[in-house]
């Protein structure tokens, strides 16, 4: 089932006005276990930068920003970061300018840039790539570019599906639910092996999306797109749905991101220049 026409139609109708694109991305970070994660390890690199002693004007790269959630979260908790967000998308780049534009969030700002090319030498204390090196086949290029524009002693921090089932495909006749990837995602040693050669000195990936994760994922997520993808009416239902399901969602959200897990279909990884 293919992903991206679902995400367009859901951003489409929450892109009728400023605060409905707000209200989207609270929805997100409800729902998407992979937020959880993310927002979690952002808390943690942001505390330790503080515990240092560091100021807190952080120059942060959103590579890879999609509907710009993730340079959303980052700019409402620091506000005296500087975020550059880059997409391969033009018109997604031109909506997310507009967007903050009309915010008054001056502190973000998007262009249209393709990482297997993109470099800017020394420039940001993180990064961050989320959802987005199993859409690129030339990710060793991405790391060397992304290792080269970190500032030395920065951090990059991925989301990815892992080789677990991270594309959730358990059977020879079952199409992928995410059709747009080029792999079925990482194995630890692959992305460890690749961000060292890339030139990072420090790499902790660790698996996430166990067991209550991957129960959570097919209630808040894949179950509600499969319909959606067969029905545009199932939209009125949706919140009804929601009620139902979401209280279970966020128990198991908090155990999986709460907990350690010897397996999984997603890896959280952190790499230090």
């Amino acid at each position: 089932m293919e992903y991206d026409p679902i995400k367009r139609s859901l951003g489409n109708i929450f892109n009728k006005s400023p605060f409905l694109r707000k209200a989207f991305y609270h929805l997100l970070d409800l729902l998407l276990l992979r937020s959880w994660h993310v927002h979690k390890e952002l808390r943690i690199w942001e505390t330790g930068k503080r515990g240092n002693g560091e100021r807190e004007n952080f120059s942060i790269l959103d590579a890879g920003a999609g509907f710009g959630q993730y340079s959303y979260w980052m700019s409402d908790k620091f506000p005296n970061a500087k975020i550059f967000s880059v997409d391969v998308k033009d018109e997604q780049v031109k909506d997310c300018n507009s967007f903050f534009q009309s915010i008054g969030r001056k502190n973000v700002k998007f262009e249209v840039a393709d990482l297997t090319k993109f470099v800017r030498e020394d420039s940001f204390d993180l990064a961050i790539s989320v959802d987005v090196m199993e859409h690129i086949l030339e990710d060793v290029q991405v790391f060397k570019n992304i290792h080269a524009s970190l500032k030395q002693g920065g951090m990059l921090l991925i989301s990815t599906p892992s080789d677990q089932g991270g594309s959730d495909v358990h059977e020879e006749h079952e199409g992928s639910f995410i059709g747009e990837h080029v792999r079925d995602g990482y194995n630890i040693k692959e992305i460890e092996d690749k961000l060292k050669l890339a030139g990072f000195s420090k790499v902790e990936p660790r698996y996430v999306y166990g067991t209550p994760g991957k129960i959570s994922w097919r209630l808040s997520m894949k179950y509600p797109m499969q319909i959606l993808s067969t029905s545009k009416l199932f939209f009125i239902l949706l919140p009804f749905y929601y009620v139902i399901t979401y209280p279970i969602s966020f128990i198991l959200n908090y155990l999986d991101t709460n907990t350690s897990h010897k397996t999984g279909t997603g890896l959280i990884v952190k790499a230090r220049k």
